[in-house]
């Protein structure tokens, strides 16, 4: 599957077109459409630009667009903040990285490794690019297995999407999976010639009819901060609160941190994990 400079643009664009009833921004919703959602000359009449500059733009074909008219339109479009940088960042390909179709691994700092393996009693691990796993803590390797799996296979979307495990580990699974899908959508965008990305999208594609779905939705999404709960097989049910930092230095590096309330069931639960890990195999 390609990640298009143009495609992508016209994508989202139509997307969130087409989830905007007219009646909410004023237009008369009676009478016949073909397609749900507003029309494109809707949308250049409420953002106040011409039809026809905003057809160049859906396809890719207008000009360096300011961020007036790109506010304008995520306006009318009822874009949260991260869709609106979204839009300014696939509204200026010549703007946005361009990444060899070969780059370096990325490496994670021995700083950062060690700042890992000082969190004892949280589990923590650092994703890179494509949501690849790059490094973890013992605790972060027990709740997750990420020493035990393949080392190509140490990354996010594949787990949750080819993993037949997924959805026994995630018992809210379509909700990781939507947020899993966003952010690596909020990737693509960033890095839209990274050819090892596209690789991805398209083994992810072939293989998950959940993804293809997600995917075609263009639900982009920050991973800051949250919840998730997870079944794990030797402990049980663990409610893993989360923060999502981004490594000072290395901006497509990202340390998570499970943050369990003290005391809690899951924080003791974490505790008797720790030490099954620790114990020398029998």
């Amino acid at each position: 599957m390609d990640i298009s400079l143009t495609g992508e643009l016209g994508d989202f664009l139509r997307s969130r077109r087409a989830r905007i009833r007219p009646e909410e921004v004023g237009l008369p919703g009676h009478g016949r459409r073909r397609v749900p959602g507003l029309r494109r000359e809707e949308v250049a009449q409420l953002a106040g630009v011409s039809v026809d500059y905003y057809i160049r733009l859906e396809q890719g074909r207008g000009p360096s667009v300011s961020d007036a008219v790109l506010d304008a339109i995520g306006r009318v479009l009822r874009l949260d903040d991260t869709e609106q940088q979204y839009l300014r960042t696939v509204a200026r390909p010549a703007a946005r990285r361009t990444a060899a179709a070969g780059p370096a691994p990325q490496r994670v700092r021995p700083g950062l490794r060690l700042l890992l393996d000082t969190m004892e009693k949280a589990p923590a691990f650092v994703l890179g690019r494509r949501m690849d796993v790059l490094a973890w803590n013992a605790l972060g390797d027990a709740v997750a297995g990420f020493s035990q799996m393949p080392t190509g296979e140490r990354n996010m979307p594949r787990q949750v999407f080819l993993n037949p495990q997924a959805r026994e580990l995630y018992p809210d699974w379509p909700a990781v999976a939507a947020e899993t899908v966003a952010y690596l959508r909020l990737d693509a965008g960033n890095h839209p010639r990274d050819k090892r990305l596209a690789t991805l999208v398209g083994e992810l594609s072939l293989g998950s009819e959940d993804f293809r779905r997600l995917w075609a939705d263009h639900q982009v999404k920050e991973k800051t901060y949250g919840a998730k709960r997870m079944l794990h097989p030797v402990v049980g049910e663990l409610t893993m609160p989360y923060e999502t930092l981004t490594v000072t230095g290395e901006p497509d590096q990202m340390l998570v941190v499970y943050t369990p309330e003290p005391g809690s069931r899951t924080a003791d639960r974490l505790t008797l994990l720790a030490s099954w890990a620790a114990s020398p195999a029998v």
